[in-house]
């Protein structure tokens, strides 16, 4: 049914339910995995009106962009465990200073994934609407298939 599986990670617990359940899945069925981890980028504030912002110097913004690729090297590690624990392998994918949402249905895409298997955080309400969810982007925007795990 599924033959090549996008599985989005970014540490959190709620994402590696969804890392688990989709190389079960993944194992089941035989199918190929690739395991993406997105970081976003530096936020820059250029203030408005009176207000002053911030720009960071490039020291400042090459120590976060080294922060990033540690994190998610120790994501996809933990991904990369969690496939050999199953005697599976999967293909890794970092992909830094972007937004993950854009990014996932852009790679589901590219690398032809027929499912995304994602996490959700099951915010409700007011938290919902102000925190705004990746997940709820790939499934609003996306073409792919997505298998949300609580």
């Amino acid at each position: 049914m599924y033959a090549h599986i996008l599985l989005s990670t970014d540490g959190s617990d709620v994402a590696r339910n969804g890392l688990k359940h989709g190389i079960a899945l993944a194992k089941a069925l035989g199918a190929r995995v690739t395991v993406i981890a997105v970081t976003e980028s530096l936020p820059i504030d250029y203030g408005s009106g009176h207000a002053s912002g911030w720009i960071p110097s490039q020291q400042e913004i090459d120590a976060f962009d080294a922060a990033s690729r540690e994190r998610a090297d120790k994501f996809l590690g933990e991904a990369r465990a969690m496939a050999e624990q199953t005697g599976i392998s999967v293909e890794l994918m970092h992909v830094p200073n972007a937004h993950p949402a854009s990014t996932i249905i852009a790679t589901a895409k590219s690398a032809a994934c027929d499912l995304i298997v994602m996490g959700s955080h099951g915010r409700r309400g007011l938290k919902k609407l102000f925190l705004g969810s990746q997940t709820s982007e790939v499934l609003a925007d996306g073409s792919v298939p997505v298998l949300v795990v609580h």
